[in-house]
């Protein structure tokens, strides 16, 4: 069960974001009807996605077993479907092994840290996978937009930002950087089936409407962030993500065939027979407080 790289090639500047000329896109950045490649079908997607879990349980045992240390970032629009992605990624990890980052806003005594600062703490140990929901490139695309940092604060995450990965890299930590690519029209309807979803509302925030409005600001911002933050040492790779599907399976798959990891060989575990229970007597179930038998209600009512 080896793995080598796959030849992906280095990724463009996200133009199919923008609705530009010559990416097969009408102007609203949607895929016209020949280029567009349709939902993947659901028996297609669970059979593919639940051999690539087993591989990242493979995956996990190389990584725990080397000292490997692995490193995930998940950037992209609001609402391109990263939080589904990690959370397919991990469905049969160990946490232990395997963990999901993804910070609130800093505190006011981090605003006056440097700024990788609160980031560093969080990177993986040997042996580790994380996964960042979201990293520090929140400097480079909605704290750049929405003001909340300056425009020098800005310039210098641009400077040191390359510099600060090429060391982790230099280091040993395997980093792949992740681009979830929606169109806004894609974004928006997400966000409308949102809005009479309660399973899902506390998605929806005051910077969901700014994303909508702010666009081309987004846009521009990540055209920016690419030009200098795509580098040899760290590329960032993009997912197209208008199908949340396919957005999951080929992001696996990428990152799985970008690891060199082999099969881990261990021990089986053996189950031993329970020895007979000696001057022991189990108290009487009175004595202990049961949950409510909340299922036999439904099992009733359902027979009923």
């Amino acid at each position: 069960m080896a793995h080598g790289k796959d030849g992906a090639g280095k990724s463009g500047s996200g133009k199919d974001e923008a609705g530009k000329s010559g990416s097969g896109k009408d102007k609203s950045g949607r895929k016209g009807a020949k280029g567009r490649k349709g939902r993947l079908p659901r028996r297609v997607y669970e059979a593919e996605l639940f051999r690539l879990q087993a591989e990242l349980v493979a995956l996990q045992e190389w990584v725990r077993s080397t000292g490997a240390r692995v490193l995930v970032i998940f950037e992209g629009r609001d609402a391109a479907g990263k939080g589904s992605a990690i959370k397919r990624l991990t469905e049969y990890l160990n946490p232990r092994v395997a963990r999901i980052v993804a910070l609130p806003a800093p505190t006011d005594r981090q605003r006056g840290e440097w700024y990788f600062q609160r980031y560093v703490q969080h990177l993986p140990a040997a042996g580790e996978i994380v996964l960042m929901d979201r990293s520090w490139y929140n400097r480079a695309g909605v704290e750049h937009v929405m003001g909340f940092c300056t425009p020098a604060e800005h310039k210098r995450f641009m400077a040191q930002c390359p510099v600060f990965e090429r060391l982790l890299v230099q280091d040993g930590i395997l980093m792949f950087k992740y681009w979830f690519s929606i169109s806004h029209a894609e974004q928006e309807r997400r966000f409308k089936s949102r809005l009479d979803d309660p399973m899902r509302q506390w998605k929806l925030s005051p910077m969901d409407r700014e994303s909508i409005l702010r666009w081309e600001d987004y846009s521009r911002a990540k055209d920016d962030m690419f030009m200098q933050t795509d580098t040899a040492e760290s590329p960032w790779y993009v997912v197209e993500a208008e199908d949340k599907r396919r957005a999951r399976i080929n992001m696996i798959a990428h990152m799985l065939s970008s690891i060199d990891y082999t099969e881990v060989r261990t021990e089986l575990v053996t189950l031993p027979e329970r020895p007979k229970a000696v001057n022991y007597t189990r108290p009487p179930r009175e004595l202990f407080r049961y949950v409510p038998d909340h299922a036999s209600i439904l099992q009733k009512s359902g027979e009923g």
